[in-house]
């Protein structure tokens, strides 16, 4: 019996071994699924794109690495399955669109959602590990994109990849379009940003070479509204950390750097400026400006058509379908379209979603914890991608959904802590 006993246990343990190599090698197998899932998320020249693909085998994989599911990340899934029968309902409301490009659009936003629930328990469960992990991927893909598009504006890539690096001229790095790619550069910049203001001294050069590579390339975009989001989230990150993170060190460093950025930047203008090609389509689109945004067909004369429009139909017309109409160019008003695609019901989980970041990250930020550094460049980065949606359309935006999940996540673990302070902004 002693014997029968002893081989039990002696199986039993060697299971329970077996079970927890299993499950240690999933989970390292996730994080490194996720890293290349993040990096693929610059990278959306076409559609479906690499990131679609990689996330397909990342859901699964998370399923067997055990990734638990928090109470705190509910509202976000719960949203998601309202919002899903608007979205097909809508799908279906089109009529100059046909149904399978219709309905695709409808799955896309499902799915973008259930990445941003996805980022949210992620994080939840290890927050300054794994965003450590997400954010150096992010930096890496945003370098190179950048650097890329800068490449491909200034011709010094062949003329077959002049095209794709490209568009109207502008940079667009790996993205579809400029306005697109702009944005995406934002939230690199801004964490580098707070690293050169609280992290190690030996790291300010790096981190310095980052903002100015980003810089560079964002600037070539000619996107107005990346432009005025970025200086937006710099203005905040200053302000947030300044007032709830630097100690008296830290606030002299701030200001030194405040101060010298601020010359940097006026002589990278400068230069930039005297170039022949640069200082014209700088000019151009400030000039077009105006004309663009103005009268009833302009983008402010759409945004009121279409908002009037929506509200006559409940059930929303679909997507791609205000083209087709009386004015044959989209509203770009994020918050109207999700009106017009997704029927009213749509929209309001979309508003709520919206709503319900904001709170959960207002909410976090006035606790003192080693996570809020952490949270102050995402808040950054969000608050004016908010804003943003107002003059241009991001619902399908990627990079816009990691946001509300990484917020999601960290507010979500804010008491989870590692060790080490040292450790906190020490993502690349």
């Amino acid at each position: 019996m002693a014997l029968t006993a002893d081989a039990s246990d002696f199986s039993a343990g060697r299971t329970a071994r077996g079970h927890a190599y299993v499950s240690a090698g999933m989970k390292t197998l996730l994080d490194r699924l996720v890293t290349v899932w993040i990096f693929m998320s610059g990278m959306i020249i076409v559609e479906p794109s690499p990131y679609e693909f990689v996330f397909a085998i990342v859901a699964p994989v998370a399923l067997f690495a055990g990734l638990k599911l928090y109470r705190s990340t509910l509202p976000l899934i719960i949203l998601a399955i309202i919002f899903t029968p608007f979205a097909i309902i809508g799908a279906f409301q089109a009529t100059y669109t046909p149904v399978t490009t219709t309905v695709f659009y409808a799955l896309t936003s499902v799915f973008l959602l259930l990445t941003g629930y996805f980022l949210a328990n992620y994080v939840t469960e290890n927050p300054q590990e794994r965003m450590r992990r997400i954010m150096r991927a992010y930096t890496a893909i945003a370098v190179i994109s950048a650097a890329a598009g800068t490449a491909g504006y200034l011709h010094l890539v062949p003329e077959s990849l002049y095209d794709i690096l490209t568009r109207y001229g502008r940079a667009k790095g790996f993205f579809q379009d400029p306005n697109v790619y702009g944005p995406f550069l934002i939230p690199a910049a801004i964490f580098a940003l707070q690293r050169m203001m609280l992290g190690a001294r030996r790291a300010i050069l790096l981190n310095a070479a980052i903002v100015m590579v980003i810089l560079v390339g964002l600037f070539v975009s000619f996107s107005r509204a990346a432009w005025g989001s970025l200086a937006a989230s710099v203005i905040i990150l200053f302000a947030l950390t300044y007032i709830l993170e630097a100690n008296a060190r830290n606030k002299v460093r701030m200001l030194i750097l405040a101060l010298a950025g601020a010359a940097v930047l006026s002589a990278t203008m400068v230069g930039l400026l005297s170039i022949p090609s640069i200082g014209s389509l700088f000019s151009q689109r400030a000039t077009v400006a105006e004309a663009y945004d103005s009268g009833e067909t302009g983008r402010f004369g759409r945004q009121g058509y279409a908002f009037d429009l929506a509200l006559q139909h409940p059930l929303g017309l679909g997507p791609n379908e205000f083209a087709h109409l009386d004015i044959a160019e989209d509203a770009h008003d994020t918050y109207v379209t999700v009106i017009f695609v997704y029927g009213w019901g749509g929209a309001l989980c979309f508003y709520a979603i919206l709503v319900l970041t904001l709170v959960k990250a207002f909410g976090a930020l006035p606790k003192p914890s080693p996570n809020r550094r952490l949270l102050i460049p995402l808040i950054a980065a969000f608050v004016p991608l908010v804003v943003e949606a107002g003059i241009i359309d991001i619902d399908h935006w990627r990079y816009f959904y990691l946001l509300i999940g990484l917020i999601w996540g960290v507010t979500s673990g804010y008491r989870r802590l590692a060790p080490a302070e040292d450790k906190l902004t020490a993502l690349v």
